[in-house]
């Protein structure tokens, strides 16, 4: 079999468990992608499988992980799909409503409001739908990140760098995310954060004058949202090309190549978008927002990013 992210290489099928693997993952030539096929083990890198390398590395507590790394794998990448990625679309979405024509953050509010329109069910759709899938997602790659074996620098390809900034760019999302809901979400009120308000104290409309308020409030708040903004939608656009993979959507070269394009073009657009989303409110005019404000609680930014 040809290499799947280089189709002149051979690789050989390994078993992991009762699963089959054959040819090297998308980001480790040295690793495997499963083919769905039974098939004897073989030699990889001087070990005779991928299982019996995990016990060479195994303590008793981690027998658990080791047993159930397949379902772990594909719940992991689940989760960052579905319900996480879908919220980062959509809170993308939101946010770049700040720049519809009309009144100066008149969509945005009403976006909002739609969100808000959940009443007392707002929190605990945000707990379960969000904030426990976000965090299982995210302890778990940081988990799998310490304990993979990185081969960029024995191995020259965009794969392998795609493997290094997928961890690298999943560490700034996590960092940017818990920062963003300190400073946004009434979560962050206890620790001097929670800036953003819905309502102001007249019950006007005030969610786009708080969100600009927070992000014009230093200068470095801006440029640290858009770090943080490209490194979340690399992660994401990244991600769904390999969980393709792991899925066994894109299974031969020509298969991965196109949706690779495919996934290249979502990052670019939904970068442009959450940009577009910051210069909005990065311009938005501060003199606008009302100091003395009602709290009204939900996901900061709209549920911004």
């Amino acid at each position: 079999m040809g290499h799947p992210c280089h189709p002149g290489e051979r690789f050989s099928v390994v078993r992991v468990g009762r699963h089959c693997f054959g040819g090297a993952h998308p980001y480790n030539p040295g690793g495997a992608v499963e083919t769905g096929e039974e098939s004897p083990p073989r030699t990889v890198s001087g070990i005779t499988s991928l299982s019996e390398k995990h016990e060479a590395q195994s303590t008793d507590g981690g027998r658990f992980s080791q047993k159930h790394y397949f379902l772990i794998r594909r719940l992991h990448s689940l989760s960052g799909l579905v319900p996480v990625g879908v919220f980062v679309v959509m809170h993308l979405l939101t946010n770049a409503s700040v720049l519809a024509p009309g009144q100066p953050g008149d969509e945005f509010q009403k976006s909002v409001e739609r969100i808000h329109a959940l009443g007392p069910l707002l929190v605990p759709v945000e707990i379960a739908f969000i904030f426990l899938p976000l965090m299982f997602h995210a302890l778990l790659g940081f988990a799998i990140w310490f304990t993979a074996d990185p081969n960029a620098q024995q191995y020259r390809y965009g794969s392998n760098f795609r493997y290094t900034m997928q961890r690298f760019t999943g560490g700034i999302a996590f960092v940017f995310i818990l920062y963003h809901v300190w400073q946004m979400h009434w979560f962050g009120e206890p620790l001097g954060g929670g800036a953003f308000r819905l309502h102001d104290a007249t019950g006007g409309p005030s969610a786009a004058a708080t969100t600009a308020t927070a992000i014009q409030a230093a200068w470095w708040i801006a440029p640290a949202y858009a770090v943080g903004v490209l490194s979340t939608v690399f992660h994401l656009s990244n991600g769904i090309w390999t969980s393709l993979i792991t899925w066994g959507i894109t299974v031969r070269p020509r298969t991965q190549k196109a949706s690779g394009y495919v996934c290249a073009v979502f990052g670019v657009a939904l970068a442009l978008v959450g940009m577009g989303a910051l210069r909005g409110f990065k311009t938005f005019g501060a003199t606008m927002a009302t100091p003395k404000v009602t709290e009204a609680r939900g996901l900061g930014m709209s549920n911004s990013d």
